[in-house]
């Protein structure tokens, strides 16, 4: 068996020989180690030889495969070191152009303007707490107020999941009666900040989804009065203490009394503008006091305790404070727009 094996090894080495370029290389390791060589048919064929003879013949070729292999390797190296040599040859580096300096990257102005509100509310003594994005119908509508089929829910067109009853939130009030499930009978003083989903139509006042930061406090003795001087220092803090602003009813299920907050649009000055609907008035939040239902669902007694809510748009805000026209430009990813932050 000696001579059948020492040929296929020495025809291997030879034609190994002959190769020039890392493509006839590995068509070279196909023909002479690959599945189908004549070398592995013969190991694949080694059981059909009578015992005696099996043992020798194992060992001849499994020599012959390591002597190709080490060849295939010394191969290998000594055509890598020849195309690298040829690459240094024909290629040219020009070491007189500039270089190119690593760009810094830098806080979303959605981000710059959410983190100084969450600021703000720290100030007051609010707590962040974070809420799930994905939503039970329950706890997005049915705890909040909104009974099935109640008229009030076509005001937040949702994005619904292939799992019944499984939504992505429409707001982030959801969290309020999470938070008070978790914090009975305490009082509180929290906001909650994150992405909100719905399917409306985009324009340059609306997205699909956006930020939203809901405020809650809940206790004893909290009054609408308590509501409105908190959401005016608010927005001295934000605008600067000659900002104006205003209260106007309004209505939603988890709130009762109901109220928008608006402040002077500082993009036009008042006079009117697309951005505030030619009213010179930019509506920045929502707000109201606690429903007795929802504090009820929150396990909280009416009778004993009351509590303020509001929610807030950051990109509105931020149009405001930078006099941008268009809320698109937030999620477009133009770094011409995101740079000037």
């Amino acid at each position: 068996m000696a001579d059948p094996i020492e040929a296929m090894c020495e025809a291997g080495l030879s034609a190994l020989d002959e190769v020039r370029s890392s493509e006839s290389l590995a068509a070279w390791r196909v023909t002479h180690l690959g599945r189908h060589s004549p070398l592995m048919n013969f190991l694949g064929d080694l059981g059909s030889l009578p015992a005696a003879e099996r043992p020798a013949a194992g060992r001849a070729a499994n020599q012959a495969k390591h002597a190709l292999e080490a060849a295939l390797s010394v191969k290998e190296e000594a055509l890598r070191l020849q195309e690298l040599e040829r690459a240094l040859a024909s290629e040219k580096l020009d070491l007189t152009l500039p270089g190119r300096p690593p760009q810094r990257g830098r806080l979303h102005p959605s981000s710059q303007v959410l983190r100084r509100i969450l600021a703000i509310w720290a100030e007051m003594g609010f707590q962040v707490y974070r809420s799930r994005e994905v939503e039970s119908d329950e706890y997005n509508f049915q705890l909040l107020n909104f009974p099935p089929h109640h008229p009030a829910r076509d005001m937040q067109d949702t994005f619904y999941t292939t799992r019944p009853g499984v939504i992505l939130r429409t707001h982030t009030s959801p969290g309020q009666v999470r938070v008070m499930r978790e914090r009975c009978p305490e009082p509180i003083r929290v906001v909650l900040p994150g992405m909100c989903f719905r399917y409306e139509q985009v324009t340059a006042r609306a997205e699909a989804q956006f930020y939203q930061v809901e405020g809650l406090a809940v206790g004893v003795g909290i009054t609408l009065a308590n509501l409105k001087a908190t959401l005016a220092d608010f927005a001295r803090c934000m605008f600067g203490a000659s900002v104006r602003v205003r209260f106007r009813a309004d209505y939603f299920p988890f709130t009762e009394p109901s109220a928008e907050m608006d402040i002077e649009c500082f993009i036009c000055g008042g006079s009117g503008c697309p951005v505030c609907k030619r009213s010179g008035w930019l509506e920045i939040l929502g707000a109201g006091m606690v429903h007795p239902t929802v504090l009820s669902n929150g396990g909280y007694d009416p009778r004993r305790y009351s509590g303020f809510a509001f929610g807030m748009g950051p990109e509105r805000i931020a149009m405001l404070r930078h006099g941008i026209t268009d809320i698109r430009a937030f999620w477009a990813n133009d770094p011409r727009f995101l740079e000037q932050f």
